[in-house]
């Protein structure tokens, strides 16, 4: 499955209006992209509804007093299957515009038959939908109708267009007046005017006779849907995946249920031996019961014959002695880009056999616990090998320079994964170590080339006896020449895998901001030589409280092709404090307000006197923390160096 970049706006086009729309919000809410395989977009589309319907309340525009909870909660759900439906049957882009449409009268009021229009577009036109070609709903959808009968039942009106590449399916949603959906209220009464009919009235053995309930329990599901939805895709782990799709299906729709997870090597499920499903999660309505339904279901896994597909296989009742003594089972096979990702079981006692209503439900609901599933491996896949690759990138182990004391503080962003800090101290030879802290602009697989190739030229060109100043002129003819291109043909490759374009110049951010220096133990202290490129200035604290920036800044690596890089010595004297930082830490922020405003890193620093290397890297940390409330979002390095 491709990836689905989400590409919307929020219009009030009145109707017959031509050229500029004056009631246009003044600015339109966007959304994001979902990631390749993840099942993130119906839940970016339902955020996008509602950051649209607050965009126009903001705005004031003539039809927002009319702008209902409910009117916002029915769009949200119909957005919600339609997207989901999308991602599941086609894969592709899907594209979503959410608009209000309304007819001006000659005095400037609006006229009746103002309406939301939502329109959902794939570009996977050989997916046909089952329904009436003029647009009308079909009166009994197989594997691509039930949303659409949703649809039918919470719009005014909807339909199909094709186009040459795409599909769009468009709904509207009357502002005022008594669409179907109120009818509905009004029939189901006061309790299902709170959230809809909850989903276990429809697993009643009879079940309230008449279409208008029964539709307003099909709207009770897509709420049901939503709300799983939203509490999946927030979920990176396979095994809380497993734990949340119980915990929602019982009681509401099950007594009990159990969901078995496949060795990734067993892409059919029918593995044995090491590869053979495991029980991951069980769950009872009873919590008391939960061990003993395990015990009972870790005998046998359900066998689903056939090919790979999701549908609701029947299987024997498996135990006697658990609730009662009998009731029906069905197995869903969680089945997510052509591979079978595990089993998803579950009983109810006192039924001979599940409603048809509630077998589509949960069909629509195993997919979803498919998808998130995938989406989890896939995570864990690219944590893995981001783990991996970034410990490559770093030293194993910081050399000790005779004479200082150093302590370092490195959190990457994104719980460890490749990203473009990096930090190194290592013997150059000749009783000369050297240190760097760089920042690759950019992050993700492009700046960890970088990084990649930045690293290993350092400890090279610094064994090669050149001088600091050297060392930054030629890294910075090889950053212009050979990262350029390993740097444009990461960014091209992970451009095709998600599907996007790069940036507007054909070619990713590949600066590189560093700060370098050597160290040289002599009777007298530590000499000190350094050179700062485009880099957060170094804070050289003396004995004596007074800090001072240890370098003058010059522009980054990567930019000019001779910028003629100059380098500054010093003594680094018994107790002097020298603190080099990355711009996580100086643009660190508050609001609208950095840390380092004002110099509030150097303050910082001056509060540090008597400290050692270490209490002096952890009071920064702290600092760069409770700075503000929200976690930090950037790379986080900084390296303290204190003369003995």
């Amino acid at each position: 499955m491709g990836s689905i970049p989400m590409q919307r706006e929020n219009t009030f086009r009145p109707a017959g209006h031509a050229g500029p729309n004056p009631l246009r919000p003044a600015d339109g809410a966007h959304a994001g992209t979902s990631l390749p395989g993840n099942p993130l977009a119906p839940a970016a589309a339902r955020r996008f509804v509602r950051a649209a319907f607050a965009a126009w309340t903001e705005n004031g525009v003539p039809v927002a007093a009319c702008l209902t909870e409910r009117l916002a909660d029915d769009a949200v759900v119909l957005v919600s299957e339609l997207v989901t439906n999308a991602v599941v049957h086609a894969g592709t882009h899907v594209e979503v515009d959410c608009r209000l449409e309304a007819a001006l009268g000659p005095d400037g009021d609006l006229d009746e038959g103002a309406a939301v229009v939502i329109e959902v577009r794939d570009h996977h036109p050989g997916r046909t939908v089952q329904g009436d070609s003029a647009g009308g709903p079909a009166p009994a959808l197989a594997e691509y109708g039930r949303g659409l009968q949703l649809v039918a039942c919470l719009s005014e009106s909807w339909g199909i267009t094709y186009r040459p590449g795409s599909k769009t399916v468009w709904a509207r949603l009357p502002v005022d007046g008594v669409d179907a959906a109120r009818q509905i209220e009004v029939y189901a009464g006061e309790q299902a005017l709170q959230r809809g009919l909850r989903v276990a009235d429809i697993l009643s053995p009879q079940p309230k006779k008449g279409r208008e309930h029964g539709d307003w329990g099909n709207r009770g599901a897509l709420a049901f849907l939503a709300e799983a939805s939203d509490l999946l895709a927030g979920q990176l782990d396979e095994e809380m995946v497993a734990a949340l799709a119980g915990q929602l299906l019982v009681p509401r729709l099950a007594d009990w249920c159990a969901v078995w997870l496949n060795d990734e090597s067993d892409r059919h499920g029918r593995g044995t031996g090491p590869t053979a499903p495991r029980l991951a999660r069980v769950w009872h309505h009873s919590e008391s019961r939960i061990e003993e339904l395990r015990r009972v279901l870790e005998k046998d896994l359900p066998v689903i014959p056939g090919p790979l597909h999701g549908g609701p296989v029947p299987v024997p009742w498996p135990f006697d002695g658990i609730g009662d003594s009998s009731g029906t089972a069905l197995a869903y096979r969680l089945v997510a880009g052509g591979r079978a990702l595990g089993t998803l079981l579950l009983g109810r006692t006192g039924l001979m056999r599940f409603p048809d209503e509630v077998t589509g439900l949960l069909e629509d609901f195993s997919r979803r616990v498919a998808l998130a599933i995938g989406a989890a491996r896939q995570y864990a896949r690219q944590a893995t090998i981001s783990r991996v690759l970034q410990r490559g990138l770093l030293p194993s182990s910081m050399a000790e320079v005779p004479g200082v004391e150093s302590a370092l503080v490195y959190e990457p962003r994104d719980n460890g994964l490749a990203g473009g800090d990096f930090y190194d101290i290592f013997p150059a030879g000749d009783g000369r170590w050297c240190f760097a802290l760089g920042d690759v602009c950019g992050n993700g697989p492009e700046a960890a080339v970088v990084t990649g190739l930045a690293r290993p030229w350092l400890r090279l060109l610094a064994r090669e006896g050149y001088q600091v100043s050297d060392v930054l002129d030629r890294l910075n003819r090889l950053l212009l020449d050979d990262a350029m291109e390993a740097a444009e043909s990461a960014a091209r490759a992970v451009a095709a895998v998600e599907m996007r374009d790069l940036d507007a110049d054909g070619s990713p951010a590949r600066f590189l901001s560093l700060l370098y220096g050597e160290l040289e133990p002599s009777p007298e202290g530590v000499r000190c030589t350094l050179a700062c490129a485009g880099h957060p200035l170094p804070l050289l604290l003396s004995p004596d409280g007074v800090v001072r920036p240890a370098a003058a800044p010059q522009v980054l690596l990567g930019v000019l092709d001779q910028p003629g890089y100059e380098s500054e010595s010093f003594v680094l004297g018994s107790g002097e404090t020298l603190l080099c930082v990355t711009d996580g830490v100086t643009e660190r922020r508050s609001g609208v307000r950095m840390l380092d405003d004002g110099d509030g890193l150097s303050a910082a620093l001056a509060a540090c006197g008597g400290l050692s290397a270490g209490m002096v890297a952890e009071r920064i940390r702290r600092l760069v923390h409770d700075f503000a409330e929200t976690p930090v979002d950037d790379d986080l390095a900084l390296l303290v160096l204190q003369a003995r």
